[in-house]
């Protein structure tokens, strides 16, 4: 069976810098708001072009606290709108509602699943505070258009970037650094993944910055001294350092996950399955490499018979999920369409040659 995603064979080829760091923060005697945090948070934010970083529990903690940050700057109140693309994780939508913000659904264009920026305006009224761009499988939305609606309405512009590590846009800038602030997730599964849950934030504002960094460690900045009802969302010192380990090759195994890309785009070939469609390939890092088909319950069992592991991402859309009661009776044709049709084949940075031809082969014979 050829894996959908081998996280032991990709994390097993830096196996040695990774025991190393391992054995380095188990030396030190230091777990938690140490060096190896501080030395990844300058780093990944070098990368990414920003001022600052700050790195937290998880994804979703990342999304919350930039929220909840603007509450605490008094940029937003409970009740205010956050507009977010209807079609993404349900974390980007719960990021919303957990900081007690409403999120106001818009649809994707069908092409691309990123958020259309024609249908934004409609959205805005009075309470609408920000945009939440999803930057959707590894290619960013399109931000000329989002930052230039959001500053003609006063508007945050805050990026999920949970699946876009590295990512550069047509500016030269990354994701990260393509709003006012950046949410990460370094999930296990993600093209930067620690071996674990862990998060970041990404900004060039300051006074956020310093209002999340306490909202992460109970509202506190010194010890026993609380400025905020914070939260426990601290990156802790093993993870920061095994992502410093594989920050290192992250640009290399974009490189090949976009070379595998382009080898699926240049030779699937198959009525049947709709291939993404790229605006700017260069830009692309491919977290995911996701198809479309009719019969998808069909079209999964036939890989599955001929040993190729698939993934649905994802099979319910968040307006339809019980979580999300308020929401089911909408109607969202686009991402309700997106969701029944769409499935995800096999990338990664260590996919072997037989395995993208097998499943090419596989693909284009369905």
């Amino acid at each position: 069976m050829i894996k959908f995603l081998d996280l032991q064979k990709i994390n097993l080829q830096y196996k040695t810098e990774l025991s190393e760091a391992f054995e380095r923060v188990l030396q030190s005697g230091w777990f938690i708001m140490g060096k190896e945090l501080e030395l990844f948070e300058n780093e990944f934010a070098a990368y990414c072009g920003s001022k600052y970083c700050i790195g937290v529990a998880n994804g979703l903690d990342a999304l919350i606290l930039i929220l909840e940050g603007y509450k605490e700057m008094g940029l937003m109140k409970d009740g205010d709108e956050i507009i977010v693309p209807s079609n993404t994780y349900i974390a980007s939508i719960i990021a919303i509602s957990k900081a007690g913000l409403k999120p106001v659904l818009c649809e994707p264009r069908l092409d691309t699943y990123l958020l259309n920026p024609e249908l934004i305006e409609a959205k805005i009224t009075s309470r609408t505070k920000a945009i939440l761009p999803v930057h959707l499988y590894g290619q960013l939305c399109d931000m000329d258009s989002i930052n230039s609606i959001a500053k003609k309405h006063g508007l945050k512009v805050i990026e999920d970037s949970a699946q876009s590590h590295g990512a550069v846009y047509t500016n030269g800038n990354k994701s990260g650094n393509l709003g006012d602030a950046s949410g990460f997730s370094f999930y296990p599964g993600k093209n930067l993944g620690a071996l674990g849950d862990a998060g970041a934030i990404t900004t060039n504002d300051e006074e956020l910055t310093k209002t999340i960094k306490a909202l992460r460690n109970y509202g506190s900045n010194v010890k026993y001294h609380n400025l905020y009802k914070g939260i426990n969302s601290r990156l802790d010192e093993l993870q920061a350092a095994l992502l410093s380990v594989k920050l290192k090759y992250l640009d290399k195994e974009i490189s090949y996950r976009q070379v595998v890309a382009k080898v699926y785009l240049n030779e699937i070939n198959n009525d049947k399955i709709i291939t993404p469609t790229v605006t700017a390939r260069e830009g692309h890092v491919w977290h995911l490499f996701t198809v479309r088909v009719k019969d998808r319950k069909h079209f999964q069992e036939y890989l599955t018979v001929n040993n190729i592991q698939t993934v649905i991402h994802y099979p319910v859309p968040p307006h339809k999920q019980p979580a999300y009661k308020e929401f089911n009776n909408l109607h969202l044709p686009l991402s309700e369409q997106i969701h029944e049709e769409i499935i995800s084949l096999p990338i990664s940075p260590i996919i072997p040659d037989n395995e993208i031809k097998h499943i090419i082969e596989t693909v284009n014979n369905y």
